[in-house]
């Protein structure tokens, strides 16, 4: 049976241009890792002058309807009838809250939401429990997490949202937000924030939330958390343990504007040296199966050299022509690729 995806409209001209195209690449990495490989002939078309992601497959039952409804540029779902007619069918995404959560917050250097959530979705699919995405709670760390644009995303989804980033004003800028607009929509949660001591020092500061997005969830105990932390990155185990996240998914700094710091070397444009420092430290915080994500600037790393830097981290990269179809232009002086890898195991 045929199939018809309209593409969500993206605020961002130049990536409402590459949505299409990703979407189909996203489509084809959910196919492999949940659907079992039951999706063929994925296409981009356009019937009446719009855009749609087309793909045949056989009748798709609520669960393989449940994965797809994820996906990061979808607006509706078709069968397509004889004919040509177009028979919607119903969406039930994992959104626990209102998407004013990933769209309130504006400011510089914002990564784009759409393609925040593909870099979450690719990610996990890439984990050995793909196929547990719309029944479990996932732990997702952003080692980089600036002002919480994954971290929101993984709210979204119900899961727990870990992050770490050294730049005070964005960690107070975040904290700042969630704490008012969890406020606002009167959500039930439980705030402690505070300095992190080490041997009498203070090595960073931490706000940690505990919430639910329904008021019996809350009092039953079947909550979700928030846990961000104001300190340098390649410091991640200190604050959670060894093997205790599914995911980490990693926006680096495009050397640009934001260039990649490191303990050790201080600023660079390249976001190898970051790598270096921090890969095996992300890579210690994975759970075996567990997968990582990263997003980076190909006019200032090579996309060799970073997948070099991730298996000398002991990690697995999955290179599939539908991985490789995630690089696209953000604008003139970027042009993104995405690597994903698997802890062994």
């Amino acid at each position: 049976m045929r199939y018809a995806m309209l593409i969500l409209p993206s605020a961002n001209r130049v990536y409402a241009e590459s949505s299409v195209e990703l979407t189909a690449a996203e489509l084809e990495i959910f196919g492999a890792a949940v659907l079992g490989d039951e999706l063929t002939d994925v296409a981009t078309e356009r019937i009446g002058g719009v855009p749609y992601v087309t793909f045949d497959s056989a009748a798709l039952d609520e669960r393989a309807v449940g994965f797809l409804a994820n996906l990061s540029s979808i607006y509706a779902l078709f069968a397509v009838e004889n004919g040509g007619l177009l028979r919607p069918m119903p969406l039930r995404p994992l959104d626990r809250f209102d998407d004013d959560l990933i769209t309130i917050p504006k400011y510089s250097g914002k990564t784009n939401e759409q393609f925040t959530k593909l870099l979450l979705n690719a990610t996990l699919m890439g984990s050995a429990f793909a196929d547990r995405m719309l029944d479990r709670r996932f732990s997702v760390l952003d080692p980089l997490a600036g002002r919480g644009t994954t971290l929101n995303q993984a709210m979204m989804y119900g899961f727990d949202a870990l992050g770490v980033d050294r730049d005070q004003k964005d960690y107070e800028a975040y904290s700042t937000f969630i704490q008012r607009w969890l406020k606002e929509k009167r959500i039930k949660h439980r705030t402690e924030q505070g300095p992190v001591r080490r041997n009498h020092k203070v090595v960073g500061r931490r706000l940690q939330i505990t919430l639910a997005a329904d008021k019996a969830d809350y009092r039953a105990g079947d909550t979700q958390r928030i846990d961000m932390v104001n300190s340098d990155t390649t410091r991640t185990l200190e604050f959670w343990k060894a093997g205790s996240v599914d995911l980490v998914v990693a926006d680096a700094p495009y050397g640009v504007q934001h260039g990649s710091r490191t303990q050790e070397t201080g600023l660079t444009r390249s976001p190898i040296e970051l790598l270096r420092a921090a890969a095996p430290v992300w890579a210690g915080a994975l759970r075996r199966g567990g997968a990582l994500g990263l997003s980076w600037n190909t006019h200032v790393a090579d996309r060799d050299a970073a997948a070099e830097v991730l298996a000398g981290a002991g990690l697995e990269v999955l290179d599939s022509a539908p991985h490789r179809r995630l690089a696209h232009r953000v604008d003139q002086a970027i042009r993104r690729d995405v690597l994903i890898a698997r802890k062994p195991g």
